[in-house]
């Protein structure tokens, strides 16, 4: 069941995830996402949104299957998920003047 997820290339790492640890959470959410237990930070398919936040294991479904999340950010909890989306933020908000997400971070 491996999943074909995109990755962003300067991805947001929170609190809780180290960067030596990268590889193995990367493979864990291609081949077994019920087991990652972390939360991705995902550009949204949805028009009207920029960013979604879901569990990995949501990954399991069909539809991901078909259609792999670009990935911004990962995250160990929903809280810090929240503060990965506001450091984002305040990145695009100081570098473009705007907050036009989808734009400034193009998976």
């Amino acid at each position: 069941m491996a999943l074909g997820i995109k990755y962003h290339s300067n991805l947001y790492l929170g609190n809780g995830i180290k960067e030596k640890k990268l590889d193995k959470i990367k493979k864990k959410l291609e081949n077994k996402p019920v087991f990652s237990g972390v939360f991705l930070i995902c550009i949204s398919r949805n028009p009207y949104d920029q960013l979604e936040i879901y569990e990995a294991r949501q990954l399991c479904q069909s539809y991901y299957q078909k259609f792999p999340p670009c990935v911004v950010g990962i995250a160990r909890s929903r809280e810090d998920a929240f503060a990965l989306v506001e450091r984002i933020v305040t990145e695009c908000l100081e570098n473009r003047g705007d907050c036009l997400l989808k734009e400034y971070l193009q998976c």
